[in-house]
């Protein structure tokens, strides 16, 4: 059986990745992907064919990588951070049905909100949603009906593409919509360039996350009512009796 294999690589650097990534990389004759990703894998990818497809190109990339594959060279398609998780796994399952003889197998790996939480903290240490704030393929009402029942749950929310330059004000938007059940005090966090150069992260109230400049590069946490500071971390409780030396809980 013919192969291809859709790759997440992680939130950046080379060390982000699983090993299991790196050793499908390394023995596929064949990698295909965005453009800025691939610049990440840049090392991986020496004496291999390159196929980069830019935004928004997303069919014709998954197009090329089943074409390659179905001529029996062993493909890989490579997304950042998770390849299920907003990434092309889905795609290239609903494409491969036109190439019966291409089996897919998808690479795991680690996805923003864990990588971003990681650098925040502990804020997704009870239920959470992800929400992509990116309506190129869902109505923006649905978004907006998604905030609204994720707050009234009271889950941490975790939000992928915030902003971007057709979109500069859809994390305030979002922010208004949560503040209608969410306190205004809410802990809440956010990274950019996970995993890359330029990394950063800070942590602020709901009301201060409004007004914050973020980019389609910046992963969002905005707490549960159980979320506090501790430090200079965002830590979610999970519920557990904790109690100090006195014997009273904390």
């Amino acid at each position: 059986m013919k192969q291809i294999y859709v790759v997440g690589i992680g939130p950046g650097k080379e060390e982000g990745m699983t090993a299991e990534a790196r050793d499908v990389i390394s023995s596929c004759e064949v990698i295909v992907g965005y453009q800025k990703y691939m610049e990440l894998i840049r090392a991986l990818c020496k004496g291999k064919e390159i196929i980069v497809t830019g935004m928004r190109q997303e069919k014709e990339r998954c197009e090329k990588a089943l074409l390659t594959a179905q001529e029996g060279r062993m493909t890989a398609m490579v997304c950042s951070g998770d390849a299920g998780v907003y990434g092309m796994a889905g795609l290239l399952y609903e494409m491969g049905e036109a190439y019966p003889g291409v089996e897919i197998r998808v690479v795991p790996g680690v996805t923003a909100a864990l990588s971003g939480a990681a650098v925040l903290g502990a804020p997704l240490s009870h239920d959470f949603a992800l929400i992509s704030l990116s309506d190129l393929l869902t109505p923006y009402e649905l978004i907006e009906k998604r905030l609204a029942l994720a707050a009234q749950a009271d889950f941490v929310i975790c939000l992928y593409n915030p902003s971007s330059h057709n979109r500069p004000d859809y994390l305030k938007k979002a922010c208004e919509i949560l503040l209608r059940y969410k306190r205004g005090e809410t802990v809440c966090g956010y990274v950019r360039n996970i995993g890359r150069e330029g990394e950063e992260a800070e942590i602020l109230s709901l009301l201060q996350l409004r007004e914050a400049q973020v980019d389609m590069f910046t992963t969002v946490f905005i707490g549960n009512s159980t979320t506090r500071r501790i430090g200079d971390k965002m830590v979610t409780q999970r519920g557990y009796r904790i109690e100090n030396q006195e014997g009273n809980r904390v």
